[in-house]
């Protein structure tokens, strides 16, 4: 695992990596857009992006579990069909929501590719088992996976064993998003706890929350790249540069 960390996954820390891809809305690069991995790509960075899953079981690249945010629509993303969701346009683009596989196919391993399983954390894994599916058949392609969901980083282990993958972790999980999680759930993730069973092979830790205990320690004595999240002023920028090896960013070019 340290040979790997230290060694195979150079090129993962080698570029800042572009968060949900080089956006700016004003400009109408959505997030998680074709153009914005466009933008990101002209500009020599990473990609991190995030997938949902469709009712009828693909992997979609899209933030959100609703639609209201960033379209038009309104709902659940995982009660609309592929072929449904990408016909639905972003708010102030022609983007239209990609498929993973349209994703990949644009960006063409041109770049590194961070992807996110979005988790509900109530154990499904259809959204694990449909992305590993899909980058399986990319080799050769800088693709690693990332997941807040230790459940799924353990399941990716059999599912891509060919592919990195990694946890998204932070300090504090006082959120709306983390309330089905009872308090030794969430102090587990913020200790990673899990860490015999999901085995990352890097982190990636919200930058507001560095230095920490787990990611200094997998970072000194274990070799682990961590990468912070989401860097978007200088004083993020500062404690990455400083705590981490590698950056999420957005809303400036470094």
């Amino acid at each position: 695992m340290t040979q790997l960390a230290t060694s195979g996954l150079g090129w993962l820390v080698a570029r800042p990596i572009a968060h949900r891809g080089l956006h700016d809305a004003k400009a109408g690069l959505i997030e998680n857009s074709l153009s914005a991995a466009e933008a990101a790509i002209a500009g020599g960075f990473g990609i991190e992006c995030d997938v949902q899953l469709s009712a009828d079981g693909e992997a979609m690249v899209f933030h959100d579990f609703v639609l209201d945010r960033l379209t038009a629509e309104t709902g659940l993303v995982n009660e609309r069909s592929a072929q449904a969701l990408a016909g639905i346009a972003f708010k102030g683009s022609s983007d239209r929501i990609p498929t993973l596989n349209v994703f990949l196919d644009a960006v063409a391993g041109r770049v590194p590719l961070v992807i996110e399983v979005k988790s509900r954390f109530d154990g499904a894994l259809a959204l694990a088992q449909r992305t590993a599916e899909i980058v399986n058949q990319r080799s050769g392609q800088p693709i690693v996976l990332k997941s807040f969901d230790p459940v799924i980083v353990t399941a990716l282990r059999e599912l891509a064993p060919g592919i990195p993958r990694g946890i998204v972790a932070m300090s504090d999980y006082s959120y709306p998003d983390y309330d089905r999680l009872n308090a030794a759930q969430k102090h587990a993730l913020a200790n990673l706890l899990h860490f015999g069973e999901s085995q990352p092979e890097f982190l990636s830790w919200k930058v507001a929350d560095l230095p920490s205990a787990a990611p200094y320690l997998c970072r000194g004595a274990l070799g682990l790249p961590v990468m912070s999240w989401t860097v978007r002023n200088a004083g993020d920028r500062e404690r990455a540069a400083l705590h981490a090896d590698q950056m999420v960013f957005e809303g400036f070019k470094p």
